[in-house]
């Protein structure tokens, strides 16, 4: 078993918004061997191109060393590759791999029983394994640990141990990086727990929670989302009813926000791969042991409800000006699930899009952040996303869904002939027919 970190080399399995991040962050202080599935990836990522934008060219150009080789010799650095010969020299596993639902909602752990197969074919007597992806309490010791032991042949807490630290990445945010946010850690054995906590402690500078066991740290972490979309669908819920009786819901926000224990959360679509995918998982685990959740899974309805909601509104707004509806165009004003950010896995801005599809409406979506290739693979929609956007007076309605920063300069205003919906309220209220 390892008893100091000067022992330590870190394999990161999955380079994407969670892994690729941590694994500078380590390969700061560690020799770091980043692994990822997609080669073309690994490829961008050796030649200090994120695509993902959480990382810049310098920061990467700074860790990123071509060969093992070259590893061992400086003692620290990141070596990128799409090969398992390269992890199979390191003693720490570390997986950032995505944990999504199928179209039925239900947790899909493929991925990470897929990374444990890899690691098991390489783990080694005294290594450590760790997870970082969210999943129900249970996962890493019930699900994933039987698959290292079964592969390797080593006997878990014996030969070999597992910890989780549960990622808190923010994509997009350049303030609340991930050595900036404090660090839940926990392991299989109280010295593996200190060993992990001391791990994390020496590159995370905001700190670290060491939870009593695993099972406490995958808890904490699906809960904080479960929390947030839960105090979103209230808010989206108030939006619902506050239009009905014709007050603008920010100025409600606004008003309620000068108490000092209000919190405060705006309505607004619910997508990305937290917030909108992991309280299914901690509603799986609930259901399995016999308990049906109902805040938790009327809070996902809510805010999945909310994409038809807002074409609903726009296609109202739209006969009260006696506008064509059948064949009109309508253009949507980002993609993305987030603002200046270029993730679009699982935006709610697709909602909206194929509701107002439903009515035979041309409809043209531009988004500067988003990969139009990615957006045309994972949802089958041709978007525009060149630096100049299109003449805004060539549609009937514009339907404002991302806060991307260039959107806010841009020069939209209500008319008789047009309507023009703020999903996010960043627009003043005189400008804009309405606001979520």
């Amino acid at each position: 078993m390892l008893t100091s970190l000067t022992n330590s080399k870190i394999g990161i399995i999955g380079l994407g918004y969670v892994g690729l991040p941590l694994a500078v962050a380590f390969a700061e202080k560690f020799q770091t061997v980043g692994y990822d599935i997609d080669s073309k990836r690994v490829d961008e990522l050796q030649k200090g191109s994120d695509r993902t934008l959480e990382i810049n060219e310098n920061e990467l150009k700074n860790v990123i060393v071509k060969t093992t080789i070259e590893l061992e010799h400086k003692n620290k650095g990141l070596v990128v590759t799409d090969a398992i010969m390269p992890v199979s020299s390191c003693n720490i596993f570390i997986v950032t791999v995505p944990t999504p639902t199928d179209k039925h909602n239900r947790p899909v752990l493929t991925p990470m029983l897929k990374a444990s197969e890899m690691i098991g074919k390489i783990l080694k007597k005294g290594d450590v394994v760790i997870y970082e992806s969210t999943v129900y309490p249970g996962v890493t010791e019930d699900e994933c640990v039987p698959v290292l032991e079964k592969i390797s042949g080593l006997k878990f807490n014996v030969d070999f141990f597992a910890g989780y630290s549960p990622e808190r990445i923010n994509p997009g945010d350049k303030e609340h990086t991930v050595t900036k946010i404090l660090k839940v850690t926990s392991g299989s054995t109280p010295e593996i727990a200190d060993y992990v906590d001391e791990l994390y402690r020496s590159v995370i500078v905001a700190g670290t929670h060491k939870a009593s066991s695993i099972k406490v740290a995958e808890a904490a972490k699906v809960i904080e989302n479960s929390q947030r979309d839960i105090n979103i669908a209230f808010v989206n819920e108030l939006s619902k009813i506050f239009n009905l009786l014709e007050i603008d819901t920010h100025e409600v926000l606004a008003a309620a926000g000068t108490k000092w224990n209000f919190l405060p959360f705006k309505p607004g679509l619910v997508g990305g791969h937290c917030i909108g995918v992991d309280p299914f998982y901690l509603a799986q685990k609930a259901q399995e042991m016999g308990y049906h959740p109902e805040i938790i899974l009327a809070g996902r309805r809510l805010n999945d409800s909310m994409g038809k909601h807002v074409a609903t509104e726009v296609i109202k707004l739209m006969m009260r000006k006696n506008l064509k509806v059948i064949d009109s165009k309508v253009l949507i004003l980002g993609f993305t699930f987030k603002e200046d950010c270029p993730d679009v896995r699982n935006t709610r801005v697709i909602d909206i899009f194929n509701e107002l599809k439903s009515f035979d409406i041309e409809v043209d979506v531009y988004d500067p952040w988003a990969d139009a290739k990615e957006v045309k693979h994972e949802y089958g929609v041709d978007i525009l996303n060149g630096e100049n956007g299109p003449d805004l007076e060539d549609y009937s309605a514009v339907i404002l869904a991302v806060a991307h920063k260039e959107f806010k300069q841009l020069l939209i205003q209500k008319s008789e002939n047009q309507v023009v919906y703020d999903v996010k309220g960043i627009l003043e209220k005189s400008k804009v027919d309405a606001r979520l």
